[in-house]
C-alpha cells in the first residue's frame, strides 16, 4: 500500500490519477501510523514552502517524514521541502537533504517559472529510472530549484543554470519535475518507484 501524505499544499488528484493507471493501491493520509505502516510513501506538493512546513509542524508531521524507513518519494515542492532550507520566505524544510533552495535569476533572460517540457540525464545505475532513456523529456512547473551536490540522481539546464532534477539518500528520493504530468516516462518513473 502507497501512501499519499495528505497537507496543504499537496497536488494529490493529479498523483491519484497517475496510480489508479497504474492499478497501484494508496490511501490519501495524514496519519502518522498509517504513513509508518504504509510499504511506500509519496510526498507531493504545489505551493510555497513556508506555508507548507508550517503546516507540517503544526500536525507534527516534519517530525514523522523525517524518521520513515520505507522508499519515499518527493514531488516538486515535496523534493523542496526535503531540503534543510529554501530562499523561499526564508525557510527552515526538513534537513533530509544538505541543500539550499534557490531561485531561478531572471536576469538571465529565460522565463520564470520554468514551465514545460525539458531534458534530463541520470544515473543509469539507480532503479529509479531504470528502462527509462537519457535525455527523456519530463514535465517542469518551478521557480526554485536545487543546486548539483553529491545526492544529486538526475540533472537538468534552465536559465542557464544546471540543477538537480532528481536526489537520492538512503530511502530517500525527491523529483522536481512531475512525473504525474510526464507521460509515459513519468508512468515508468513511478512504477519504478512501485517495484523498489
Amino acid at each position: 500500500m502507497i501512501a499519499i501524505v495528505k497537507y496543504n499544499a499537496g497536488n494529490i488528484q493529479s498523483v491519484k490519477y497517475a496510480l489508479e493507471r497504474l492499478g497501484a493501491e494508496f490511501v490519501v493520509s495524514d496519519d502518522p501510523n498509517v504513513l509508518r505502516n504504509a510499504d511506500k510513501i509519496i510526498f507531493p506538493g504545489v505551493g510555497e514552502a513556508s506555508t507548507a512546513m508550517n503546516y507540517l509542524k503544526q500536525s507534527r508531521l516534519d517530525e514523522v517524514l523525517k524518521t520513515l524507513t520505507q522508499p519515499f518519494l518527493g514531488i516538486c515542492l515535496g523534493l523542496q521541502l526535503m531540503c534543510k532550507t529554501s530562499v523561499e520566505n526564508d525557510t527552515k524544510c526538513l534537513d533530509i537533504f544538505d541543500y539550499q533552495v534557490t531561485k531561478f535569476d531572471e536576469a538571465k533572460g529565460d522565463k520564470i517559472p520554468h514551465m514545460g517540457w525539458n531534458q534530463i540525464t541520470f544515473d543509469q545505475e539507480n532503479p529509479l529510472f531504470k528502462g527509462i532513456s537519457q535525455n527523456s523529456f519530463v514535465y517542469f512547473v518551478h521557480s526554485y530549484y536545487v543546486p548539483l551536490g553529491k545526492e544529486t540522481l538526475a540533472k537538468c539546464e534552465y536559465a542557464q543554470t544546471p540543477f538537480s532534477a532528481a536526489l537520492f539518500k538512503d530511502n530517500y528520493y525527491g523529483v522536481q519535475f512531475h512525473p504525474e504530468k510526464s507521460g509515459v516516462i513519468g508512468s515508468k518513473l513511478l512504477k519504478n518507484f512501485m517495484e523498489l
